[in-house]
């Protein structure tokens, strides 16, 4: 399903050179190796979360909806049809929408250079708006499965060990008052990206019109990534919220059995 993923917009997209897809073709044969040795290997490796089902699954779903209603969407420009026209009014109503002062579509469509035209414009606008709008409801979703399933304590012990390879509880500290510092971190740099990352690339003189947006394929997959980084990262922050209180009602419920004369029923 990686494999799949990687090549949805080399798929859908028509005027893809045959070096562009092979090279996609071997990006996306990697990317599927590394995630079958990773989910079949007994020691920790380079993915969080692996074996606490839904967090990865929600990550890579909403990652395939935004890449594959952008390729859609860009598909539009070149070969319409009627699907993806209708993606394209969707996506056209979606981004005036979330166009206002201030909001992460509107620093994107502030990026562009100075000379591009209106079509482009839209096109970039109503792409960021589809995607921000669908991570943002990736990320409702993400929270209402958590509540509804008690995660991750559904799926029996919780193996810090495997699902958090890179934190180390033995670093030092309290596991459960680090577990929170970086919670918030996540939180807090995920409800910023979305603007600091065009102020970054607007004010350090990049700008996007350096990048050839008007290549359909670049198009979708950077603000997909846009997008889709800083949901994953308020994912992590809610996921790591939710561990640091199991770890915390496990503590209390060994504090009261701990008690003298405290008998469990």
């Amino acid at each position: 399903m990686i494999m799949v993923l990687i090549t949805t917009p080399s798929v859908l997209l028509p005027g893809v050179t045959a070096d562009g897809k092979q090279m996609v073709a071997l990006v996306a044969l990697f990317a599927g190796i590394l995630t079958f040795v990773e989910y079949n290997a007994a020691y920790p490796g380079l993915i969080e979360f692996r074996d606490a089902p839904p967090y990865n699954r929600t990550r890579f779903l909403m990652l395939l909806v935004i890449v594959f209603f952008l390729s859609i969407m860009s598909r539009s420009q070149i070969a319409p049809s009627t699907l993806a026209r209708l993606f394209e009014a969707v996506g056209l109503l979606v981004g005036q929408a979330l166009d206002f002062p201030y909001s992460p579509v509107r620093l994107i469509t502030l990026t562009l250079a100075d000379d591009s035209t209106r079509n482009h414009m839209l096109m970039v606008r109503s792409a960021a708006g589809v995607a921000y709008l669908s991570s943002i409801i990736a990320l409702a979703i993400f929270s209402l499965l958590l509540r509804i399933y008690d995660w991750p304590t559904q799926n029996g012990a919780f193996n810090v060990w495997t699902n958090l390879p890179m934190f180390d509880p033995t670093a030092g500290g309290d596991v459960v008052v680090r577990l929170e510092r970086d919670a918030r971190f996540n939180l807090a740099l995920g409800f910023l990206l979305p603007f600091l990352i065009p102020a970054v690339v607007k004010f350090g003189g990049m700008g996007l019109g350096a990048i050839d947006l008007h290549y359909a394929p670049t198009l979708v997959w950077l603000i997909a990534i846009w997008a889709f980084l800083p949901a994953s990262l308020f994912m992590r922050g809610i996921a790591m919220t939710r561990i640091a209180g199991m770890i915390r009602s496990k503590r209390d419920r060994n504090a009261e059995q701990a008690v003298p004369g405290y008998f469990p029923a």
